[in-house]
């Protein structure tokens, strides 16, 4: 029987490696996809890069999508500020990038049917950040629907599957399961910010050091000598 191939979205972070290493381990051959968007955090790329070359995966691919080109988001506008103060329960924060996930799904799933791959693995998670309108389960589903409605192999059958395992997870159980898998959690790259350190202060920061300091592994946080 041959062997089912994977497109993981590898921003380099710690969701989508935990995501990429869960397909390993399920027995796909995983072919990473990152993108340089004009975020202001361009150390995620390099960070994909480390995480490809430790999961050894079998192609890594990294496309330029310039949404810093009209801004939008403090991610990608300079002037614009990362917030600090924690997310706000109901409030799409300044973080979103406008259709970021579209686009970033829309490639990934060309890349897929190109490659003939039977999943595309998906990093996003509803429960930390679910005041992103595209990291939700109802999300998923509408862009399942338009996958197999828009493609050749959708329409004979064969399209491939948005697998998001991670979307419902509490970041603790992320952590957990990336020490379980071996993912190098030092390599992957989180913090919003630009520098050549996380920032500790960010949202994402914020929540990967609790998740860190919860699961065991406060050696792992921001602050951390090292």
């Amino acid at each position: 029987m041959a062997q089912r191939t994977a497109i993981a979205l590898l921003s380099g972070g710690l969701d989508s490696a935990t995501a990429a290493a869960m397909a390993q381990e399920a027995g796909d051959r995983v072919i990473g996809l990152s993108f340089d968007y004009g975020q202001r955090h361009r150390r995620e790329l390099k960070a994909a890069a480390k995480v490809a070359a430790h999961l050894n995966l079998a192609e890594h691919h990294q496309v330029d999508v310039n949404l810093g080109a009209w801004g939008g988001s403090a991610l990608t506008d300079p002037n614009q500020t990362v917030p600090t103060s924690g997310v706000e329960e109901g409030v799409i924060p300044v973080t979103y990038v406008p259709g970021r996930n579209t686009v970033f799904i829309a490639i990934g799933l060309s890349l897929a049917e190109a490659r003939g791959a039977e999943r595309l693995v998906l990093g996003v998670n509803a429960v930390d950040y679910s005041g992103y309108p595209d990291c939700r389960p109802d999300y998923l589903d509408a862009f399942q629907t338009l996958a197999t409605l828009s493609s050749k192999a959708g329409r004979e059958g064969h399209g491939a599957q948005l697998w998001a395992p991670l979307v419902q997870w509490s970041k603790t159980k992320i952590v957990d399961e990336a020490l379980r898998l071996g993912v190098p959690i030092g390599e992957t790259w989180s913090c919003y910010s630009g520098g050549s350190r996380p920032c500790g202060v960010c949202d994402s920061c914020r929540i990967r050091d609790s998740a860190l300091r919860e699961a065991g592994r406060p050696d792992l946080c921001s602050n951390a000598e090292g």
